[in-house]
């Protein structure tokens, strides 16, 4: 089953059940992508819709910072709880040795030889993640691989 019908169905079962969080969480989530979906006039494929929850996903994490700098715990203990809910519809997280080794792999592909060739390393890397790692992990780690 793919992840937008996971969230559908899931949505189902949170009206059912009464589970405001999670309804109004992934209500929030649907909406992006449906959002992507008119603005770009497509039918987003799996990678895409991934790639949508991990910038939900992102966007709570600073949300919850934001809230423990302001000594705000009601937000924080709201922000957690919708990150743990989206968390659970993405892949498996991958640890930094998996993509360490991918990063190695793509640069030896592109023939990455300085930071400059960033960009190269990323078009090659992001498809083969699938949302098991986000942007900016990778983008570290291959900056560490071709600053050395």
């Amino acid at each position: 089953m793919d992840t937008k019908t996971q969230l559908n169905q899931t949505l189902k079962d949170a009206m059912k059940s009464g589970d405001e969080t999670r309804k109004r969480t992934v209500r929030m989530v649907l909406a992006a992508i449906k959002q992507v979906e008119v603005d770009k006039r497509i039918e987003l494929d799996e990678a895409a819709v991934l790639a949508i929850l991990q910038k939900e996903v992102k966007t709570r994490r600073e949300s919850l910072e934001e809230a423990k700098k302001a000594a705000r715990e009601d937000l924080a203990v709201a922000s957690q709880a919708e990150i743990d809910i989206l968390n659970a519809f993405l892949p498996q997280a991958m640890s930094a040795e998996e993509l360490g080794e991918l990063a190695r792999q793509a640069i030896a592909e592109t023939g990455a030889s300085s930071p400059a060739d960033m960009g190269k390393v990323m078009k090659a890397i992001m498809p083969k993640l699938a949302g098991r790692a986000p942007g900016d992990q990778v983008s570290a780690a291959i900056r560490e691989l071709l600053s050395s």
